[in-house]
């Protein structure tokens, strides 16, 4: 039977489907950083404030003396960032705030609303600064489009990697069971926190020759795989150059690496929501009243106010990997309980 329903080509922004909103996968190859961890280099011609041309490997996106993304608002969905490379420092309107990378994911509930900064800050004053990254955003149900902002931080040492076929198969599982790999909770009102939703944030690495099969998911829910990186890869008994691939859930999906480097994808599936979409810039809910009344909550009092000194705050250089909660409670990696 065929196995593949329908393909798509990977651009800046990648096609997702319900219940994912959004995905973009980030590959900037940062120049050393300066004395304020912005880029060594010239900014001469670019578009500071909305800069997203890829000019000589890097963009500076909205920042204009750090990359990143300084200030700015969600409601009614969340976000799912994970850090392959590099390292972003987050705040929020909460509180919170955080340097996570190399690894980490953070799982973000704007829910009702929140006002967040993700800025990129070059470490490394002495020669490269590589960041690569997935942004993922996840919608969520109409009865927990205004639940509580949740902030989470999971680091790379709670995210359960699966290493098969004699280490030449690597699965790095952020949301979802597979085999014995049991990755960190969702936030509690996140659509994957259900127990019927069949959710699942994966990462495969296959190395050259590699193969593995996909067990089944649900009839029912929403599989794409998405083929970034590599040469070749065969699902089934078709060749397939970089793309994005929606697949039959409900049989096994064999894939072979046929090229001669690794070839990485990644994973996501879900259970349909199947509620109404009304979008805006960072607002996802399901009418346009429901927007209509975002944009004035937001104006009337910015959901909170924003607790930081600037819109694009950046921590120490040597401040390490951390996270402080808008409870005040702190983590790190390696600590007790973060094994």
């Amino acid at each position: 039977m065929d196995l593949i329903l329908d393909s798509f080509e990977l651009g800046f922004v990648w096609p997702t489907f319900d219940p994912f909103l959004f995905c973009v996968h980030h590959d900037d190859a940062y120049p050393a950083g300066n004395a304020a961890m912005g880029p060594a280099a010239s900014l001469a011609g670019r578009n500071l404030g909305s800069d997203f041309e890829a000019r000589d490997g890097w963009r500076m996106y909205h920042g204009d003396v750090v990359p990143g993304f300084p200030r700015h608002p969600h409601r009614g969905f969340e976000t799912l960032t994970l850090v392959r490379r590099g390292r972003i420092d987050h705040s929020d309107s909460l509180g919170a705030t955080a340097r996570f990378g190399d690894g980490d994911a953070q799982w973000m509930t704007a829910g009702r609303g929140v006002v967040h900064s993700e800025m990129f800050p070059l470490l490394n004053a002495a020669g490269p600064n590589p960041l690569e990254l997935f942004q993922i955003w996840i919608n969520l149900p109409p009865a927990q489009k205004l639940a509580e902002p949740h902030f989470s931080m999971f680091w790379g040492e709670q995210i359960p990697t699966l290493s098969l076929a004699d280490g030449a198969v690597e699965i790095t599982v952020v949301a979802g069971r597979l085999e014995d790999a049991r990755p960190p909770s969702p936030p509690p009102d996140s659509w994957a926190a259900r127990t019927d939703t069949d959710f699942a944030v994966w990462t495969l690495a296959l190395a050259p020759g590699a193969s593995w099969t996909m067990p089944p998911a649900q009839a029912g829910t929403t599989r794409c795989l998405y083929f970034f990186a590599g040469e070749g890869l065969r699902v089934g008994s078709s060749e397939l150059p970089h793309s994005g691939l929606r697949v039959r859930p409900d049989l096994p999906i064999p894939l072979v690496n046929g090229g001669t480097t690794p070839a990485q994808l990644l994973v996501l599936q879900a259970r349909p929501i199947g509620a109404p979409v009304a979008h805006r810039g960072p607002f996802v809910m399901n009418t346009r009243a429901e927007l209509d009344q975002a944009m004035r909550d937001y104006r009337n009092d910015q959901f909170g106010g924003w607790p930081w000194p600037s819109d694009d705050p950046v921590h120490p250089r040597d401040a390490g990997r951390f996270a402080v909660h808008a409870d005040g409670r702190s983590d790190r990696p390696g600590e007790p309980g973060h094994e």
